[in-house]
């Protein structure tokens, strides 16, 4: 199994990282560990060359300007504010093999500011760190990861405007995903992959029975369009939410889609691997 997208170097890990990581290879699950901003994208290469796992490097949108998030499960802490320095995370490119994409970086609307001048300008910040990261993966041909919340048609028209461009030729693909049908083929038709998480097994609160719309949207979604992930230490799936997640937990988002689609889990570990060693050049 492949979980294309978690963050085993961040904090939540810091008393028994390499416990955990030892744990999971010993279960074959080969992990991509996600950089953030700077420092983080940093310790990902370093844990990544250390442990023989993948990686990427590239700056969240919720780092391009202040506010406070859940950086470690336990603890609200603010985010540290940067631009793109697209120099130092070229270097960090060209440091190590092990790095696989550049990302995540995105456009986050969830947390706008309420008055129209902030929240133009948050939006606008976000925009221009999100297009320095495209340009740099273009430049490195390498695939993007992709953070979008609350902003699937201006990410998508971004997407275009590079494309139209002949840049992105290694596309990405869109982490985390919980979007419509509609979003998730728009990203299709652009060459761009959707990931699942933990969020899929989620019952709804009003009635476990109820199929939830994003478990309605992936039981339509073609396989050869999505990868799998946790977002660890975040988003651990059913019936662990609120625990600390783990890469291993990635079987619990196949047994979930296996079960939508009415299909053998094993065929959907096969093909969501295969697509991931395809976008990300896995060996």
């Amino acid at each position: 199994m492949t979980d294309t997208h978690c963050h085993i170097h961040f904090r939540a890990y810091r008393d028994d990282m390499e416990e955990v990581i030892k744990r999971n290879q010993e279960k074959s699950v080969r992990m991509i560990t996600i950089g953030t901003q700077a420092q983080t994208s940093k310790e990902a290469v370093e844990t990544a060359e250390r442990f023989g796992l993948w990686c990427t490097v590239g700056l969240h949108p919720g780092h391009t300007h202040e506010q406070t998030l859940h950086e470690d499960p336990d603890e609200n802490v603010p985010m540290e504010v940067e631009t793109f320095d697209k120099e130092f995370y070229r270097a960090l490119v060209r440091s190590s093999k092990r790095v696989v994409a550049v990302g995540e970086v995105g456009l986050d609307y969830y947390r706008l500011p309420s008055d129209e001048s902030s929240r133009a300008s948050v939006i606008d910040t976000q925009t221009r760190a999100l297009e320095a990261a495209l340009e740099l993966a273009d430049e490195e041909n390498l695939p993007v990861v992709l953070h979008v919340r609350d902003a699937h048609e201006a990410m998508q028209n971004i997407l275009i405007g590079f494309i139209e461009q002949k840049k992105l030729a290694r596309r990405g693909v869109v982490h985390c995903f919980t979007g419509t049908i509609e979003e998730a083929l728009g990203y299709h038709a652009l060459g761009f992959f959707t990931s699942l998480t933990g969020i899929i097994t989620f019952p709804d609160r009003k009635d476990p029975e109820k199929v939830t719309p994003i478990q309605r949207v992936v039981a339509s979604l073609p396989l050869e369009w999505i990868m799998l992930e946790t977002d660890a230490p975040y988003l651990s799936p059913h019936p662990f939410r609120g625990k600390r997640n783990e890469p291993y937990c990635v079987e619990l988002v196949a047994q979930k889609i296996a079960e939508l689609k009415q299909m053998n889990v094993r065929e959907i570990e096969r093909i969501t691997d295969e697509n991931a060693v395809k976008l990300f050049a896995l060996s």
